[in-house]
């Protein structure tokens, strides 16, 4: 028979185990709500740039990380289009990089279908997570989408013992399952979103959007105390080629001078099918000197080779090209007054590179 004194020792015991299987419960219900919330607000974010907030700063404040990264597979740039037509720029989100490939950011991302979980090594991680935050552990979280990887969302802590091998997998998997359907959530409605903005014919953004960016890229200007330039391009006796050819004719020679211009603007730079035979070229932060440079490859690529016409005949197309450049506004300035301007003024030099001779670049 055990004695009184056994009887308190072994309710000691089960008090303190109580008290620290009370402790894990509220521990782990704290973990879960925390959880809950962070995903509700990863499935309720509203566009690319509020999710890449919530994946980026977010999680590393609520789960107490030292570092959080996002890689994304963007080969063809259009992530990134969409992120720069919401008026945000990818260098705005530490801890987010855009690849063209995978392959060689990391060993893992060969087979990464479920999350990975082990010890931080310089050689295999550095590129998708800072190398000099004295990391010891990471997780790699696939994003996928229709089995198909799309990239990774990366934690990384400075503790051996946060993310290891032998710990389960199923919290991690649900996450990135979460975060993988709420970043394809708002890249549909980007798309969606951009797609009132897109001309039909040439796939470019139309006058609708060139007005919206517009005014965007001169309160850019203004803060960064920096140029925007306007390239304004029509083409050279466009009404001939329809007469001669037909409508269809001119459609093509419209879509392919797109993708010649496409060809030699940058991904920052704005580009937009103003109507008819006109298009415009935005180009912020250039100056002068860069922007009469582009124009010139502009107009030499358009015309370097013939333009199929039919099936047995080709045309040699040229452009016309005004520019007019705006300095950097002043605080308070009437953004829609001179981005009106701005495009009248390259309308002006467009008007005086046709009167001068056309397939040429003039200057307002």
């Amino acid at each position: 028979m055990r004695s009184q004194r056994d009887l308190e020792n072994e309710l000691r015991q089960l008090r303190s185990q109580l008290k620290r299987l009370t402790s894990e419960v509220e521990r782990n219900t704290r973990i879960l709500r925390v959880s809950q919330e962070r995903e509700l607000t990863l499935l309720n974010a509203e566009d690319i740039a509020s999710l890449l907030h919530v994946l980026l700063d977010g999680l590393r404040d609520s789960y107490r990380l030292d570092a959080v990264s996002v890689v994304l597979a963007d080969p063809d740039h259009n992530v990134r289009h969409l992120l720069l037509a919401s008026g945000h720029e990818p260098e705005e989100f530490p801890g987010l990089t855009f690849v063209d490939s995978l392959g060689g950011m990391a060993p893992q991302f060969v087979a990464l279908t479920r999350p990975w979980l082990g010890r931080y090594m310089k050689a295999d991680h550095a590129l998708i997570l800072p190398p000099d935050l004295g990391l010891s552990s990471v997780a790699l979280l696939p994003l996928m989408h229709k089995g198909r990887l799309l990239g990774s969302l990366n934690f990384g802590s400075k503790d051996d013992d946060r993310f290891t091998a032998l710990h389960a997998t199923d919290f991690f998997s649900h996450l990135g399952v979460i975060a993988s359907f709420s970043l394809e959530n708002v890249l549909n409605r980007a798309r969606l979103l951009r797609s009132g903005h897109t001309d039909f014919l040439t796939g470019w953004h139309n006058r609708r959007y060139l007005q919206l960016r517009l005014k965007e890229e001169l309160a850019r200007a203004s803060r960064e105390q920096t140029t925007l330039v306007c390239l304004m391009l029509d083409i050279d006796h466009f009404k001939r080629i329809n007469d001669s050819y037909g409508h269809a004719a001119g459609d093509e020679v419209l879509r392919e001078v797109a993708q010649r211009i496409e060809s030699q603007v940058r991904v920052s730079d704005v580009a937009a099918r103003f109507g008819g035979e006109e298009f415009v070229v935005l180009l912020p932060a250039t100056d002068f000197a860069a922007a009469r440079a582009l124009a010139e490859r502009i107009r030499a690529s358009i015309s370097a080779s013939p333009v199929s016409v039919n099936a047995e005949q080709s045309e040699i197309i040229t452009t016309s090209i005004g520019i007019a450049t705006c300095a950097a506004p002043p605080q308070g300035a009437d953004l829609k007054s001179l981005g009106e301007s701005l495009l009248a003024r390259a309308d002006v030099a467009l008007y005086r590179a046709k009167s001068e001779g056309r397939d040429r670049v003039a200057v307002e």
